[in-house]
Parts: C-alpha cells; structure tokens; sequence
C-alpha cells in the first residue's frame, strides 16, 4: 500500500500512526541495526536504525515521541 501524498506533512492521526509503527518495526524488525533510504530520490533521507546511541552521542539527548 502506497500513500501518494508526499508533498503534504502528516496529518496529527497519521503522525500518531507512524509512531506506532515505528515502535512495532523497533521491537520485532530491528535486531542489532537496519538502515533505509527514504523521501525523493534526488534529495534522500538516511536513516539508521539502531540497538546503541551513535558512537560519541550522550543518550539523553535522543527524544522518545
């Protein structure tokens, strides 16, 4: 299932939805990391998903939704 409505922010439902998916994909897909590229092709996103804070990082400064 695709959504086209890229060029429009997420709707506050669709904001909350994501982040429920998003702490199902945390908890049952990624096991040690994934990475993923996202968004327009000429102007991707990078995305890393991982088990430890980037190396260097202090942990408190990750936000939780």
């Amino acid at each position: 299932m695709r959504n086209e409505r890229h060029d429009e922010p997420l709707s506050k439902a669709e904001l909350e939805l994501f982040l429920q998916y998003l702490h199902r994909l945390a908890n049952h897909d990624v096991d040690q990391f994934a990475l993923m590229q996202v968004g327009d092709s000429e102007y991707p996103v990078y995305v890393s998903f991982s088990r430890k804070p980037k190396a260097g990082v202090d942990p408190e400064v990750y936000r939780r939704p």
